[in-house]
């Protein structure tokens, strides 16, 4: 693999936060997100984990160019609504690995992996025994759906996460073409450290 890959936190953060906003907005607009990103919206949301001393991004690079990047904070410091899925379990010991995106001309080398790795040892380091995330459902018919789409359910497994029955969140943002944002079921999936 030709990536080179860095553990950021607190203010090294900041140099990435606007090349991190552009690629969640490019790759975010692929099924099954079909995100119509903001970038000042982006800039200010990244700025979360930057201003967080237990938040993570894992970051790839090709060269100097950022080209991938796995974001992440304890559950307990997250959006509400993701924390709401959990219906007032307690969710101090988890760990949110929010999201992750690659440039697709660099998928298939191991990097999504490596995002977990770095995230869940970042993760262990910091005392937490659970680590979760959650991805957005969309129905089978879907008419963006593309007709070669492979869900990621077996590398979740792969790596030892399993859905966590009724554990959904509610989050919105607007798809491609939409006037409005809507809210989209976000299902949890887990595993123990």
């Amino acid at each position: 693999m030709s990536l080179r890959f860095e553990t950021l936190t607190g203010e090294a953060i900041a140099p990435i936060i606007e090349g991190l906003a552009a690629l969640r907005i490019r790759v975010f607009r692929d099924w099954p997100y079909l995100y119509d990103g903001d970038a000042d919206y982006e800039a200010s949301y990244l700025r979360v984990y930057r201003d967080n001393p237990r938040a993570v991004i894992a970051a790839a690079f090709d060269g100097d160019r950022l080209v991938g990047a796995a974001t992440g904070l304890p559950l307990s410091d997250s959006d509400p609504e993701f924390q709401a899925a959990f219906d007032g379990q307690e969710v101090s010991d988890i760990f949110y690995c929010a999201e992750s995106v690659l440039l697709p001309e660099y998928r298939g080398q191991g990097a999504g992996h490596l995002f977990f790795d770095l995230r869940e040892g970042h993760a262990r380091g910091l005392g937490f025994r659970r680590v979760c995330f959650c991805g957005v459902i969309r129905p089978d018919d879907h008419p963006a759906r593309p007709a070669d789409y492979r869900p990621l359910d077996a590398f979740w497994r792969k790596r030892g996460y399993a859905p966590l029955p009724g554990v959904t969140a509610h989050f919105g943002w607007r798809d491609i073409g939409a006037q409005e944002e809507t809210q989209k079921p976000m299902q949890f999936w887990m595993r123990t450290l």
